[in-house]
């Protein structure tokens, strides 16, 4: 169950502040992020500033996404410290990949606190999301009927009607990708190191399933348009907690779910953890340095994590921070991570295998024609056995 903390969050902050109470405020810490909602942006702005910093976040009517902040930041070549982003585009940033951003070495105190979400003395997890499949049981849905797969791509078979996004891009969709394909990878294939059947799969998703236009699947499976859908973790509770605002059949019950469930899928699902690392960024002197670190010690201490979990409906990292917010974990945290299983044939896990391999996905779905958002105008099905996987995971001319 959740805590009652808000009164307590706010006694840890003041106490937080007392390691910061020198910081220079007359330096703007650029950041670049894509947990950047307003209300996230402009929360931070302002505890940061009672804290004694200042900083510049751009929301997400300037840069939306993972993408367009990890490029943003690469093309202006001005910032000071990157969170959010999930795994593939971390281990792209610490391993080089963007020619104007390098991570710098930094171990902040609470370290030791992250668990295993940490690029080891370069960047350090914040929020922990996963993708999650979710279903009703009750009379618009399965009727009392659990569902359990033994692999994501399972659905296609299930008997239920399905929502499915309606766009390649966004890092939501990715991840439901990702874990999708997971139970189809070959580092042999030549079609972006994924098994020809785990496209045929990913295709029947696609075919099989309902988009009406939502941005995410929790509405249609709120109104009961469909009985199985997708949706990240974070948010999940708030949202059922205020399910009945647009639905008259509501789902009902957060920890306790009383007329939904969580699909039982044996090789769990795709965890990310969104993280916080400090950019080298060139002129700054070691005095502004120091403010950025400072910064990057507050932000990521556990009580600052717990109150920004506890406004945001999260999930911290910080196993400190978690245990201020909850009496014990959620059972959307505690399902099994694939995305830190090794890929058999690799030395590689699942996350980094995603990383090595996600442009050529992108450029095999785009090119393909997958999540049309119109059903109308579906395209046809690919012809399988007479497709050039060598063109396919390449961008389109």
């Amino acid at each position: 169950m959740k805590r009652l903390v808000a009164l307590f969050l706010v006694l840890g902050m003041m106490l937080s502040l007392v390691s910061v109470a020198n910081a220079d405020s007359d330096y703007v810490i650029r950041i670049y992020s894509n947990s950047n909602s307003t209300e996230r942006t402009n929360w931070l702005i302002n505890e940061a500033k009672k804290a004694g910093f200042t900083i510049s976040l751009d929301d997400n009517s300037v840069i939306s996404g993972d993408t367009a902040a990890i490029q943003a930041a690469n093309e202006n070549k001005d910032g000071d410290l990157i969170f959010g982003l999930n795994e593939t585009r971390w281990t792209q940033l610490v391993g080089g990949t963007y020619e104007n951003l390098k991570v710098m070495d930094w171990t902040p105190s609470w370290a030791e606190e992250v668990g295993q979400y940490v690029y080891p003395g370069k960047a350090y997890g914040l929020v922990i999301q996963n993708i999650l499949m979710l279903y009703r049981d009750d009379e618009l849905g399965t009727k009392g009927e659990k569902l359990s797969f033994e692999h994501w791509g399972d659905i296609v078979d299930c008997g239920y009607t399905w929502y499915r996004q309606g766009k390649v891009g966004g890092t939501t969709n990715s991840n439901i990708n990702n874990a999708m394909l997971f139970a189809y990878t070959d580092p042999t294939s030549p079609a972006g190191g994924i098994s020809v059947e785990g496209w045929k799969k990913l295709w029947q998703y696609c075919a099989g399933g309902v988009f009406t236009g939502d941005s995410y699947g929790f509405e249609p499976l709120n109104r009961g348009d469909v009985q199985v859908s997708t949706f990240y973790s974070s948010s999940l509770y708030g949202m059922v907690d205020a399910a009945a605002g647009s639905s008259d059949h509501p789902l009902l019950g957060t920890l306790e779910p009383e007329n939904w469930g969580i699909v039982d899928i044996a090789d769990g699902t795709y965890y990310i953890a969104e993280y916080l690392g400090i950019l080298d960024r060139a002129g700054r002197t070691e005095e502004e340095t120091e403010v950025v670190k400072a910064f990057a010690e507050w932000f990521g201490s556990a009580e600052v994590q717990a109150a920004w979990a506890d406004e945001f409906d999260s999930y911290p990292c910080n196993q400190a921070a978690s245990a201020m917010i909850y009496d014990e974990t959620p059972e959307i945290y505690t399902l099994e991570n694939c995305s830190l299983k090794m890929v058999e044939g690799t030395d590689m896990n699942y996350a980094s295998y995603v990383a090595a391999h996600s442009k050529e996905w992108t450029n095999i779905m785009t090119n393909l024609g997958f999540y049309w958002a119109d059903a109308s105008a579906a395209p046809a099905e690919p012809d399988w056995d007479n497709l050039d996987w060598s063109v396919l995971t390449q961008a389109a001319q």
